[in-house]
C-alpha cells in the first residue's frame, strides 16, 4: 500500500510533464475586440466566424499538412485595460472533431465586456498564456482581431515590442467601420486608415501581417485565409491554396 501511495504521485507527475511537452506546429493565441464600438449583433458575427475558419477543410487541412499535424489555441477578449479575459485555454486541434469541440464552446461562451479599446492589454494576455503553455513548437503567434485604435491602457507599442522580444508574431485582423458615429470617428478611422495604425503599432515579427474586411460577413473568409498562413508558412502549396 505504501508503495502504490508512492508511485501514484509520480505516475500522475511524469504524465503532466508528458502533457506539457506535447509539440505542435504553432501556439495561436485568439486576441478579440469585444470593446463598446463593436455591438452584439457584430460580436455574434465574429463568434460564427472564428467557429467557420476553425472548422473549415482548409483550415484542417493545413493542420494535417504539418509535421505535428496539430496546433494549439487559446482564445482571449479585451476591452479597457482591466477587462481582458482568457475566454477559451489552450486547446489541441489535430482533427474535425477536436476542431468542432473547441468551436463549439467557444460559440456557447457570452460576451465578456463593452468598455474602451486596450489591445495592449489583450496581447499582455495572450503572451502570458504562450509563456505558461508549456508546448514545444517553432513557432508562437498572436492573432488580434479588432475595429479600433488602442485608447486605454499602456501604449500597444510598448506591448508589441515585449511580444517580438519574446519570440512571439503578431498578426492583425483590421476590421475597417466605413460608417461610425462622431464620436468614434478618430477611434475607427485614424489618420492613413486602420491597417496602416495595425502595421505600424500592433503587429509585427518575421512574416508579420493584416488582413483588412469592410464588412463583418466576411469575417470568417477572412479569418479561415488568416488561420491558413498562420498554421501553412513554410508550405508553399497550403499557402498558395489560401491566396497568399
Amino acid at each position: 500500500m505504501r508503495l502504490v501511495g508512492w508511485l501514484l504521485p509520480a505516475i500522475l507527475c511524469l504524465a503532466s510533464a508528458a502533457h506539457s511537452a506535447e509539440s505542435v506546429d504553432v501556439a495561436l493565441v485568439l486576441v478579440t475586440d469585444v470593446s463598446r464600438s463593436i455591438d452584439d449583433s457584430e460580436f455574434e458575427l465574429e463568434k460564427q466566424g472564428y467557429s467557420d475558419a476553425l472548422t473549415s477543410p482548409k483550415v484542417l487541412a493545413a493542420i494535417r499538412g504539418g509535421i505535428a499535424g496539430a496546433i494549439a489555441v487559446a482564445y482571449v477578449e479585451f476591452a479597457s485595460s482591466y477587462e481582458v479575459r482568457t475566454v477559451m485555454d489552450w486547446s489541441v486541434i489535430r482533427d474535425e472533431s477536436s476542431a468542432q469541440s473547441f468551436a463549439t464552446r467557444l460559440a456557447a461562451a457570452p460576451r465578456s465586456f463593452w468598455g474602451r479599446t486596450a489591445i495592449s492589454a489583450g496581447v499582455d494576455r495572450a503572451v502570458q498564456l504562450i509563456a505558461e503553455s508549456g508546448y514545444e513548437t517553432p513557432r508562437r503567434v498572436i492573432d488580434v482581431c479588432g475595429d479600433g485604435t488602442n485608447n486605454a491602457g499602456r501604449e500597444i507599442t510598448d506591448a508589441r515590442d515585449d511580444a517580438l522580444k519574446a519570440g512571439i508574431v503578431i498578426n492583425g485582423l483590421a476590421i475597417i467601420n466605413d460608417h461610425p458615429v462622431a464620436w468614434t470617428f478618430a477611434h475607427v478611422q485614424p489618420p492613413g486608415g486602420l491597417a496602416k495604425y495595425y502595421r505600424e503599432n500592433v503587429t509585427g515579427g518575421p512574416g508579420s501581417f493584416v488582413e483588412e474586411i469592410h464588412d463583418f460577413h466576411t469575417f470568417g473568409e477572412a479569418m479561415t485565409r488568416k488561420l491558413v498562413t498562420e498554421i501553412a508558412t513554410g508550405n508553399d502549396r497550403l499557402l498558395f491554396a489560401a491566396g497568399r
